[in-house]
């Protein structure tokens, strides 16, 4: 049951929905998966705009799924209410935040599941499970009624099993949505981040998908990389500090990691405030001269195998995927085969702001072109 909070009844033949219990369900609470919300939480009085546009085009919400507490951790562990099984390997992480709604699309107990995105947390468990999940562009999907982290890096997206799935969820919440045509043969940027280890299987796994898709690319290293992974962490700090401060007056009733977290958003001043902001506004223009060039950009979604229990603090999971969130383009993570080994790796794939149309057509090139 660890994948779910709550089990909903949804006759009909519509597609399964699960949503992440920090996205508001009219009728039932939204806990964030952590007493402190718990304890206190109302039945929500309507859906969040992202659910009920998916109700309109007839999706069944089938219940509400597991995450870290608060959204503040990329492993899918949780004291509270337990660790979704990743049935890629049950001695490895699910990968967080949206832990159990990349379980649930990954064992068929769902069609579609929507999760949420601050540094990685549709993508860390769509990558640790198997999956496919998408990353949206800042602003494309409203984020009233859903649980705030840090406003200026969160979103809302859509997880499936492959990527017509992801594809689905994002028609159920944006009616209309159709990805581009696809044309083969184009180039892309194979972003290669400084300063960040990547497993030599993992890049390996990444560059034999893009050219079984018929994709060439030319190598982008990024210099500025680290630069951008602490600016986005100033300001999960920071402005989670300014959303969650309230709850520290509850210390009991939440685990004493995301009490630290919380509490070390405290040192975030206004002067590293600024300077995050302007590394924010620097590096969505880094990869918007980048897409200019590129049609995508392409690099690994997480940098090792997803790490086992227990060890799960020995890997950064968000060192890939943050700096998006930072810069606010479009992010499609979908499992590629590594060579000598079940476990899957997972493509990064990065669009332009608006670019989902784009970045899907293309995933689903790479996902036909593996099987």
């Amino acid at each position: 049951m660890t994948t779910w909070l709550l089990r909903m009844e949804a006759p009909g033949d519509g597609p399964r929905l699960a949503v992440k219990d920090a996205i508001d369900v009219a009728g039932v609470p939204t806990t964030a998966a952590c007493p402190v919300i718990g304890d206190r939480a109302a039945p929500a009085d309507a859906d969040a705009p992202c659910v009920a546009a998916a109700r309109a085009q007839g999706a069944r919400i089938v219940g509400k799924t597991n995450l870290t507490e608060l959204c503040r951790a990329a492993d899918g562990i949780n004291p509270w209410t337990g660790v979704p099984v990743n049935p890629v390997d049950p001695e490895r992480v699910p990968g967080g935040s949206s832990s159990g709604s990349a379980v649930a699309v990954a064992t068929g107990e769902a069609d579609v599941a929507l999760g949420t995105d601050t540094g990685g947390s549709v993508r860390i468990p769509a990558a640790c499970c198997g999956v496919a999940g998408l990353k949206t562009t800042h602003g494309r999907v409203s984020l009233a009624g859903v649980f705030p982290f840090a406003p200026s890096l969160d979103t809302v997206g859509p997880l499936g099993r492959d990527v017509a799935a992801v594809a689905l969820g994002m028609r159920l919440i944006e009616p209309g949505f159709t990805p581009e045509p696809y044309e083969p043969g184009a180039t892309v940027g194979r972003l290669r981040p400084e300063g960040v280890a990547v497993d030599p299987a993992v890049d390996a796994a990444v560059d034999a998908a893009l050219r079984a898709a018929g994709l060439t690319f030319v190598d982008e290293p990024v210099d500025v990389w680290q630069e951008a992974l602490s600016a986005g962490n100033t300001l999960i700090r920071g402005e989670g500090h300014r959303e969650h401060r309230g709850l520290l007056a509850y210390p009991d009733r939440m685990s004493a990691r995301i009490r630290r977290r919380i509490e070390r958003g405290a040192l975030v001043t206004d002067g590293l405030f600024d300077e995050a902001y302007a590394t924010q506004g620097a590096t969505r223009d880094l990869f918007d001269k980048l897409l200019a060039h590129y049609p995508v950009l392409a690099l690994p979604t997480i940098s090792q195998p997803p790490p086992r229990i227990g060890a799960e603090r020995e890997v950064d999971l968000t060192e890939l995927t943050l700096p998006f969130n930072l810069s606010g383009h479009p992010a499609l993570a979908l499992p590629v085969p590594v060579a000598g080994t079940s476990l899957p790796a997972s493509l990064q794939l990065v669009g332009p702001a608006g670019g989902e149309e784009r970045l899907l057509a293309i995933g689903a090139a790479v996902e036909a072109a593996l099987r």
